[in-house]
């Protein structure tokens, strides 16, 4: 299929990008084009411009900064899995990238993309959720952060205005050899996820748990987080049944169901992945604590 007839932009600088958004009716944003163009071609989406990014370089940046690791909406998937820096300070994602689609795509996509597509299987939004990051966005009116919790406004709609544009994402950092998993099941290796769970643990000087966070993809509309079972676990020894217990909590949500999975099978699936992934992010911690 062809997509429908738009007007093309190709800003070169941040403030002319901004300029557009603030001025032009009906216009979608081109960052990597691996969600948009396929729903431009499905005849999905009906903008009358087309706001490309891909010729501002200062969009495409990996950075520490601040006490946090600092992603460009611009940068592409690829060059997140590859970094030393991201490997040094947020390792889970580049354990969730190896499940987005294959490396072409991630070779395109781009990290404010996928945050914006905000579809309900995704990966990097659950793990940003669980990394407590926030997203950064800009228009003429001036700049502002929005935790990711909030970040979702309904069905794959950031909480973002027309004329706003994401520049960024800012991802405090956790405890240097904090324990990390990431967890998914799919129909096959690059598809969206029927059901994928993110976990981080930090032990105490104690060997107890200290601060975790436990957040469920494909379940709902947005990322879950499993808010009663990061409860549970904070103050405890990671012990097996400990973790046994956290792990039937995320089977204890609300999911939803579509034509080929019921919301009894993601529930299970919730269970079974969070089990794996707090075993292997426990086992991750007591290794470097």
């Amino acid at each position: 299929m062809k997509p429908p007839p738009f007007e093309y932009h190709a800003p070169s600088t941040i403030e002319d990008a901004l300029n557009l958004a603030a001025t032009l009716q009906n216009a979608k944003i081109l960052a990597g084009g691996q969600s948009l163009m396929p729903m431009l071609n499905m005849r999905y989406a009906f903008p009358d411009h087309v706001i490309d990014l891909n010729l501002i370089p200062e969009l495409a940046y990996i950075r520490e900064d601040g006490g946090a690791l600092k992603l460009g909406a611009l940068t592409r998937q690829r060059a997140v899995e590859r970094s030393v820096l991201v490997q040094k300070l947020h390792p889970i994602l580049q354990e969730a990238l190896g499940h987005v689609g294959h490396i072409q795509t991630r070779n395109r996509g781009t990290i404010g993309g996928s945050l914006c597509h905000l579809d309900p299987s995704a990966e990097l939004p659950g793990v940003v959720t669980a990394i407590c990051g926030e997203i950064e966005v800009a228009s003429v009116r001036g700049r502002r952060s929005i935790p990711m919790a909030q970040f979702p406004a309904f069905y794959m709609t950031p909480a973002i205005d027309e004329d706003e544009i994401v520049t960024g994402v800012s991802l405090p950092l956790w405890t240097p050899g904090h324990g990390f998993a990431f967890e998914e099941f799919a129909r096959r290796h690059g598809d969206f996820a029927v059901a994928a769970v993110s976990v981080l643990i930090e032990l105490g000087r104690d060997r107890q748990i200290s601060r975790a966070a436990i957040v469920l993809a494909g379940i709902g509309s947005a990322p879950v987080r499993v808010a009663a079972a990061e409860q549970f676990i904070v103050g405890r020894a990671p012990t097996q049944d400990v973790l046994a217990q956290a792990a039937a909590m995320c089977r204890d949500v609300e999911a939803r169901a579509d034509a080929y999975t019921s919301a009894d099978y993601r529930r299970y699936l919730a269970g079974v992945l969070g089990g794996r992934a707090l075993t292997r992010a426990a086992d991750r911690a007591r290794a470097h604590h």
